[in-house]
């Protein structure tokens, strides 16, 4: 037997009320950069990776398993750390998606998606995130921020390996 309620429930984080109804979440943003595919696809795979870096510039290390079913996961040592996702498509240096429950840890699945194609010798970049779930709306308005910051650091990373090339 299963009971259904309304509202919101306060859990261990006094801070963030888990919604009890499911809310879904859509983030499209493209970029240019000024890089070849293939050296922003391995700047994607490096900020994914250990090159990643939080808003404000700290550090955030994370292992990406770049194959179909590889993992996407921060490891803290001593075999403890946060499952981020899977691998569900990879086709360099075009495709990658990525499902999972990313930064949420509350009854969530998020579907993640880099297409990149290049013109001219640059790079267009669209992220796709899509998410459903019990989300709350603090964690719905901070992923933008998040995502933004990815994408400035994907920018990054492909300036310094493209003048690494030369």
């Amino acid at each position: 037997m299963s009971t259904q309620t309304s509202g919101t429930s306060t859990q261990p984080n006094p801070q963030v009320e888990i919604p009890r109804d499911v809310r879904s979440l859509e983030i499209v943003r493209e970029m240019v950069v000024d890089a070849p595919i293939a050296i922003t696809f391995d700047a994607v795979l490096a900020e994914l990776g250990p090159e990643g870096e939080m808003p404000g510039g700290q550090a955030f290390p994370m292992v990406i398993e770049a194959w179909p079913g590889g993992r996407w996961f921060r490891d803290l040592g001593n075999k403890a750390g946060h499952l981020w996702g899977h691998v569900q498509v990879i086709k360099p240096p075009a495709l990658l998606e990525i499902s999972g429950p990313m930064f949420m840890s509350y009854p969530a699945i998020s579907h993640v998606q880099y297409r990149l194609t290049e013109v001219g010798g640059k790079t267009n970049v669209k992220l796709t995130h899509r998410a459903m779930g019990l989300i709350p709306t603090e964690h719905s308005e901070g992923v933008v921020t998040g995502w933004d910051h990815s994408l400035q650091r994907i920018t990054q990373l492909a300036a310094q390996r493209k003048a690494a090339k030369k």
